[in-house]
């Protein structure tokens, strides 16, 4: 058993009610969540529409406040936003009269302590984020608009923004929903090899099973508001992974029985058992 300040993540029996009038009537938004994440792992949380999974994440980078409970993050207690995280979401979000380059630049001019070393150390910082773009493919696209660029490119400049701070975890919402299946895939693998190279925690939130069973250490299945976590799955597939995985019998095994956990969900709306 691992002593609680070896989980990077670790929840304990936390409840949110969104004001204090739910609260008094009982109507919480997620319940009894009990989550412990090792260091560097990477989990998935899949459920149907509503269950409380984004909530998750307003609780996880410190958004929110929980009502009950307790939650730890790199053995700290949460108790405002978090600066060991970076986000990226379903939409890039990147600002149109800034370059790639710029938008990625964005956390080291907020976030302490780059942000007082900004001026001084601006053309190490760009150099790190052209460096960064060319990881994720996108070497000759540094100085163009987002305008100019396709969602899929979008998308990989906004994880790169994510990450150019070199955070401790990286809270995935829906990052792939809104493109193309032959562009998440390769998504998938550019995220698979950044996390391999730098082992991060990462949170992924999503509705795509094979997504979280390709890429995750341990996927988690939310229930119905109000949310919890029902059923915790270990992957035992081999890393590295690569995507001629998602064509095996293993592999689609996992997605089924997944996919059966959610179906009962959505019909029965009571919690199943692990």
């Amino acid at each position: 058993m691992q002593s609680a300040e070896s989980f990077f993540v670790d929840f304990r029996d936390v409840w949110l009610a969104y004001n204090d009038e739910l609260r008094a009537q009982n109507q919480f938004a997620v319940e009894a969540i009990d989550l412990q994440v090792r260091q560097g792992e990477f989990i998935a949380i899949v459920g149907p529409s509503g269950c409380g999974k984004s909530t998750f994440m307003k609780l996880a980078t410190g958004l929110k406040m929980p009502s009950m409970g307790k939650i730890r993050i790199d053995g700290q207690p949460v108790t405002g936003p978090l600066k060991v995280s970076g986000m990226a979401f379903q939409a890039p979000s990147l600002l149109p009269w800034r370059s790639t380059v710029d938008n990625v630049l964005l956390p080291l001019e907020i976030v302490e302590p780059y942000r007082s070393q900004f001026k001084q150390k601006r053309r190490e910082y760009v150099e790190r984020a052209r460096k960064l773009l060319q990881k994720v493919g996108l070497a000759g696209y540094e100085d163009k608009f987002p305008w100019q660029l396709s969602g899929g490119m979008q998308q990989r400049a906004s994880i790169c923004r994510a990450l150019i701070h070199e955070p401790k975890m990286l809270l995935l919402d829906e990052p792939f929903g809104a493109l193309d299946a032959f562009t998440r895939e390769e998504l998938w693998c550019i995220l698979r090899d950044l996390w391999t190279e730098q082992r991060f925690n990462v949170i992924l939130v999503t509705h795509d099973l094979r997504e979280s069973v390709f890429l995750a250490d341990t996927v988690y299945v939310m229930s119905k508001s109000p949310g919890r976590f029902v059923v915790k799955k270990e992957i035992e597939l081999p890393r590295p992974r690569e995507l001629e995985i998602t064509y095996t019998r293993e592999f689609t095994d996992i997605v089924h029985a997944l996919r059966g956990h959610i179906g009962a969900l959505r019909k029965a709306g009571a919690p199943i058992q692990q």
